[in-house]
């Protein structure tokens, strides 16, 4: 496995902005894009923040009543088909696509493949299901189906664009779009594609934030500014939030000879399971610190060479110890303090999409040189006493970072990427 990947183009659609340089400034700044929220018209509910959308109004299951960015021409053949995070998705592609200098006719040569997360759209399967009973079966939306399903980013997507090469979906939870950013690079690394779009997109709606409430997960702290709050003592759970990301990654001698972009090298990747609870990370971060060390022995490097770790660290009690554990136990073992941060504490925890999301900040983060801090972090947990944790944003050019994902069924995927050899 010779090749090496190049990431060459991004696109955004966060709570924290929808294009590249509103979504770096807000990096720089600690902006956070968290907003009050009332789900299913009920000011009881304990869960009032989210990480919101901005821009976009898709609360109809009919695409004839959304309202989006002008700037995005999509026809309605395609828009009939997806659900509101398909719409995302489309827009965030749309985007990297112009990033990176590409042309849609350019991803229809058999050498560019997609790979997708999302969990589908309960919102959308609700609904069509509910008319389903409602009529008896008599009758229904031909496109309900792929509209709803988990598999409807890779369906809509490949079909809209005509890609021929590889095209699938991951369901990992929350290391959904790890996986398919690490199976991507590996398809360049054999030569079997030139190119890859990996693409995660959720949608922020009651039916998919607000069950996580029922397992105690998310956080009833009504205040935006301190709702998520990784790794410090006084965290109560996540955040949800939604959106879409997409990363353009192409074999470095294809980006190169064109002319592209170039942002980071992807260097390596590695996973491990907890093989431990189906919701709870492991108490002492086993699987995840394996999967640390796979990543960083895939690429390479060691731990002395990681110059930033962009956590997981979701604003979770169990899960943020567990992490910091990990991290103790491969850095602080070998003597290396790199400063870690969870952008989430801007974002919100938007679920599959949160993997290949944090790449692209990775990737803005060594291209044009800084470290996020760690947003609403005032008293750090106890589990984190050793751990680097600037609180503000630093000046520096991470030369190699380290980023980390968890998923439930103790599913652990991390990245590697640095900046790339001129």
């Amino acid at each position: 496995m010779s090749r090496s990947a190049l990431v060459t183009g991004l696109g955004f659609i966060t709570s924290i902005g929808n294009d590249r340089a509103a979504v770096t400034r807000h990096l720089r700044e600690l902006k956070p894009g968290l907003e009050r929220v009332e789900f299913l018209h009920n000011p009881s509910l304990p869960t009032k923040v989210a990480g919101t959308v901005k821009g976009f109004s898709v609360d109809s299951p009919s695409w004839r009543d959304w309202r989006y960015p002008p700037d995005y021409d999509l026809p309605r053949e395609t828009l009939r088909g997806v659900s509101a995070h398909g719409l995302y998705a489309l827009c965030a592609v749309e985007q990297a696509l112009a990033d990176a200098g590409l042309k849609p006719a350019d991803l229809r040569d058999g050498a560019t493949g997609l790979y997708c997360a999302s969990a589908g759209s309960a919102f959308m399967l609700h609904h069509h299901l509910a008319h389903m009973h409602a009529v008896r079966g008599e009758r229904g939306n031909p496109m309900g189906v792929v509209a709803s399903i988990a598999g409807t980013l890779n369906f809509n997507l490949a079909a809209h664009y005509g890609i021929r090469g590889a095209v699938g979906g991951f369901v990992a939870a929350c290391a959904s779009s790890s996986h398919a950013l690490g199976c991507a690079l590996d398809d360049i690394r054999l030569g079997r594609q030139a190119r890859m779009l990996v693409v995660g997109a959720e949608e922020v709606n009651a039916e998919t934030i607000l069950p996580f409430a029922a397992m105690r997960a998310l956080s009833t702290n009504p205040d935006p500014l301190t709702a998520s709050r990784p790794f410090d003592r006084q965290r109560d759970g996540f955040v949800g939030a939604g959106g879409a990301v997409c990363l353009i990654l192409e074999d470095a001698d294809t980006a190169r000879r064109r002319g592209a972009p170039i942002y980071a090298e992807f260097a390596g990747w590695g996973q491990a399971a907890d093989g431990f609870n189906v919701a709870v990370s492991h108490p002492e971060g086993a699987g995840l610190a394996e999967a640390i060390r796979r990543a960083l022995g895939d690429a390479g490097v060691t731990p002395a060479d990681i110059d930033y770790v962009n956590a997981h660290a979701t604003s979770t009690p169990a899960g943020d110890r567990s992490e910091a554990l990990a991290l103790r136990a491969v850095f602080s073992a070998a003597g290396a303090r790199p400063p870690v941060s969870s952008t989430k504490g801007l974002t919100g925890h938007p679920l599959s999409m949160s993997g290949v999301m944090e790449a692209a900040f990775c990737s803005l983060a060594i291209r044009d040189g800084f470290i996020p801090g760690n947003a609403n972090l005032t008293a750090p947990d106890e589990a984190c006493a050793d751990l680097n944790l600037p609180v503000a944003t630093r000046d520096a050019s991470p030369g190699c970072v380290l980023n980390n994902s968890s998923g439930f069924g103790g599913s652990n995927v991390c990245h590697v990427l640095r900046a790339a050899k001129v």
